[in-house]
């Protein structure tokens, strides 16, 4: 693993090998086959192999695939709407999303830390319509280079990560800066920030995906409509759980599935922003 790259960005790898063990298994759900292509050339450049301390169980590659296809689902819908936008990619990692819903049209950007982007531009360059920044989400200047009118943003697997105090100024900070996006993001619930669910969840990213100390869950909401308290100018559109798929890997799924104290432990929330 690069030492120079930090213990939260390095989830980047294991998202990408989650994308790869699924495109090389026998019933591949996101079936990113270029994923194994990038997983090579992460090897020929920087010696990366795999996370080989770490002995990836089905249900998480199957929770990641799923959660990659819906992703790619809403940003397709979005543009099918409207060709031109552009998509920000926040906390994008080594994903190929843009080869995967280019439409031919789109301005795409990935953005992600330094460590992250100076990497993944020596394997997958940018292009006309396709850029990246190297820069903190948080640190608001590159709203500037974003270059369309409709704006589509997503943040898959980044926030829970942040200070809470963070996230709220990105959500303020956007509504200043664009007329009506939608941005569709992960979230985790903020009741097992506390306790022994807190103790728990520690425990699994620490012990089970061999995951760094700095690695651990800050922020959270107690429901998927929780953003609209913050500012009444957001709105939930829907919201998405890998329990609503139906090639969930779960035990006691058609149990459990119906319930939000598991649906809604780690899932997904789109919401628009109406700022006129």
């Amino acid at each position: 693993m690069n030492s120079k790259i930090g213990q939260v960005a390095q989830t980047a790898f294991l998202t990408l090998q989650c994308h790869a063990l699924d495109a090389s298994s026998d019933h591949p759900i996101l079936n990113d086959v270029e994923s194994i292509n990038i997983m090579k050339a992460l090897r020929e450049k920087t010696g990366f192999s795999g996370l080989k301390s770490t002995r990836i169980n089905k249900s998480l590659i199957n929770h990641i695939a799923l959660r990659a296809r819906q992703y790619d689902y809403f940003a397709r819908s979005f543009i099918e709407k409207l060709p031109n936008a552009a998509i920000v990619n926040i906390g994008c990692g080594l994903d190929n999303r843009f080869k995967r819903i280019d439409n031919g049209k789109i301005l795409y950007y990935d953005l992600d830390l330094p460590e992250i982007i100076d990497l993944k531009e020596k394997i997958m360059p940018p292009a006309e319509r396709y850029k990246q920044i190297a820069q903190s989400v948080f640190e608001f200047n590159w709203i500037n280079e974003i270059d369309r009118e409709h704006v589509f943003l997503m943040a898959e697997g980044v926030f829970m990560y942040c200070e809470p105090s963070d996230v709220k100024n990105l959500f303020h900070e956007l509504q200043k800066s664009f007329s009506n996006p939608e941005i569709v993001f992960e979230v985790f619930n903020s009741k097992w920030l506390k306790g022994w669910r807190r103790k728990m969840m520690t425990f699994r990213m620490k012990k089970e995906l061999k995951l760094g100390e700095d690695t651990v869950f800050k922020f959270g909401i107690a429901d998927s409509d929780e953003i609209e308290k913050w500012n009444n100018n957001y709105h939930l559109i829907q919201d998405w759980s890998y329990l609503d798929e139906e090639e969930a890997i779960i035990p006691l799924k058609k149990i459990i599935q119906n319930s939000d104290f598991f649906r809604k432990v780690l899932w997904t929330v789109h919401y628009k922003l109406q700022t006129n």
